[in-house]
């Protein structure tokens, strides 16, 4: 599968993304979401940063998946979820 890069502005808390994308004449709607999640809200803090990570998204909507997870600071890590509707189209494009 391909890949493009979109920026998108940098905004306090989640970000609710919808991208309608045309390609070969067929249009489709792709949905991601982003969130930062704040190592001070890992219930055990002095755990490895990814057993917290870890313990973060096990509370997640299961609706959404992990796409991509981002550099971490020391305050967060940023971590973007696609909707599951979108997955299928990325299981057709590659078919």
């Amino acid at each position: 599968m391909s890949h493009i890069a979109i920026p998108i502005p940098p905004l306090q808390g989640k970000q609710e993304i919808q991208v309608e994308v045309t390609i070969n004449g067929i249009k489709q709607q792709l949905f991601y979401r982003v969130e930062l999640f704040y190592w001070e809200d890992c219930s055990n803090p002095v755990a490895h940063r990814a057993d917290c990570i870890s313990e973060m998204l096990s509370h997640h909507d299961p609706e959404w998946t992990v796409y991509y997870i981002g550099a971490p600071t020391d305050e967060f890590v940023p971590i973007t979820f696609v909707k599951k509707e979108s997955r299928n189209v990325f299981k057709l494009s590659s078919v």
